[in-house]
């Protein structure tokens, strides 16, 4: 993640800033938690957030950046799986 304020080395420029903006937290598809995160965020952060599920229950993160992109990852408790 960049914060906007680096400059770099080589162009003599700043690096645009580039963070995680919001995440989201599901369980079966109910948000249970939301982070508004911001440039105070690490490049690689550990972000934990506790849910009551049960085995066969569906747990999701989806997250968005500041330049307007998104993504997220889900899993279904015993087992992994994608979007």
């Amino acid at each position: 993640m960049e914060t906007g304020l680096r400059v770099d080395p080589k162009t003599k420029e700043k690096i645009p800033a580039h963070f995680i903006q919001k995440m989201t937290f599901a369980l079966n598809n109910k948000v249970v938690a939301v982070a508004d995160l911001g440039t105070g965020i690490s490049k690689d952060p550990l972000i934990t957030v506790l849910v009551n599920a049960k085995p066969g229950d569906k747990v999701k993160a989806a997250w968005t950046d500041n330049k307007g992109d998104s993504g997220s990852a889900a899993t279904i408790v015993g087992r992994e799986t994608s979007g």
